[in-house]
């Protein structure tokens, strides 16, 4: 079984607190935001659904990935501009410069309903991206990790363990998959999770309980699995309005910040309250590899230890589905950035897509 929350809040403290030399402590500015309304018309789709972002340090934009799955449009991600020279983000700075089509195994337009783009990263290696699809557990789809060119052709596929295929009392759950990706801070290895726990790991998380994630470690070469982490997420931030309505918190995005440290985004949800975003410090150092266990229930794990890092409630902002995170462009004054980007849902029921910027002092 997991321990109590409370003890693993007190180890996370502990742990971070005794390895200040090798913790990358940061501390986040808010600089700005930039938003663009639902049903907004760019390079002849509708602009939606950006659930990953990834920054292209050698061209000077970034790429991100809209999550609609082949029903509003192709399956697709966009390349667009930033503009951080005066040290803000404000409207007018993002500019879309191209939107490129993700194609199939065979090269084909993925048909609608079968593919759930949610995660994208830039490769180490020249004019590669690797991106994830959420799969869908209601139909039988499994999730997958795939490497595709810069024009959006198919490369190659991860050869996943079975443990994470939808089946009716195992595996994924809907919606709850892969929505993060990352690579390792060296570019040797990457990093997905699903954003809550598998059926036979233990339940989602509800207004009593977090949910235990696993996070997997992936070679980058070869595409073999390797070790794997339990993540133990908040429960659900606030009760939904009415009683009994929908709610749910999940791990929806990792980003590298040094060897087996990382940045993680929660992202909760409740009808009648909205979105709580939390981004929380996070390491595998002192964390359990539970590789070799089919299933956690039962066992002792160790989960990896967490920090709270952000609660954007603090930026007194309305907030919309945050799923994204990349580091940005340095600025003119010499400081790192950190962007974030929400996915609108496609919903014009007072949703929009939403960029945050943040200047990083201390790393």
């Amino acid at each position: 079984m997991l321990f109590k929350r409370q003890l693993i809040t007190l180890m996370a403290l502990t742990t971070f607190a005794g390895m200040t030399q090798a913790t990358p402590f940061i501390n986040l500015e808010f600089i700005g935001e930039a938003t663009f309304p639902t049903g907004e018309q760019v390079l002849d789709t509708e602009l939606g659904g950006l659930s990953g972002l990834d920054y292209d340090a050698v061209n000077n934009r970034f790429i991100s990935i809209s999550d609609d799955r082949a029903q509003k449009g192709k399956a697709r991600f966009y390349e667009l501009t930033m503009d951080l020279e005066d040290g803000r983000l404000d409207s007018g700075d993002i500019e879309f410069t191209s939107v490129t089509e993700i194609l199939d195994k065979d090269g084909q337009s993925f048909s609608a309903a079968s593919v759930d783009p949610e995660a994208i990263r830039l490769s180490p290696f020249p004019n590669l991206l690797y991106w994830t699809s959420e799969g869908d557990a209601n139909q039988g789809l499994p999730p997958f990790v795939r490497i595709m060119t810069r024009n959006g052709q198919y490369v190659d596929e991860f050869a996943l363990p079975e443990k994470y295929a939808p089946a009716p009392d195992r595996g994924i759950r809907n919606n709850l998959a892969f929505e993060s990706l990352t690579f390792s801070y060296n570019g040797k290895h990457l990093y997905t999770a699903t954003e809550g726990a598998l059926k036979q790991d233990g339940p989602a998380s509800s207004l009593e309980s977090g949910s235990p994630i696993r996070v997997m470690k992936l070679n980058g070469k070869t595409g073999k699995p390797g070790k794997e982490f339990i993540y133990e997420t908040d429960p659900v931030i606030d009760a939904p309005e009415p009683q009994g309505a929908f709610s749910t918190n999940g791990l929806v995005e990792l980003l590298s910040l040094g060897p087996g440290y990382f940045i993680a985004v929660e992202r909760a949800f409740s009808v009648g309250k909205g979105n709580s975003i939390r981004l929380y410090l996070t390491n595998t150092h002192t964390a359990s590899n539970v590789k070799k266990l089919d299933s956690i229930e039962g066992k002792s794990v160790w989960p990896m230890d967490k920090y709270l890092l952000l609660d954007l409630a603090d930026l007194n902002i309305k907030l919309d589905n945050i799923e994204g995170i990349s580091f940005g462009p340095t600025l003119p004054t010499g400081e790192k950035t950190l962007i974030l980007v929400s996915d609108n849902n496609f919903n014009p029921n007072g949703q929009f897509t939403q960029f945050l910027a943040f200047k990083i002092q201390g790393f």
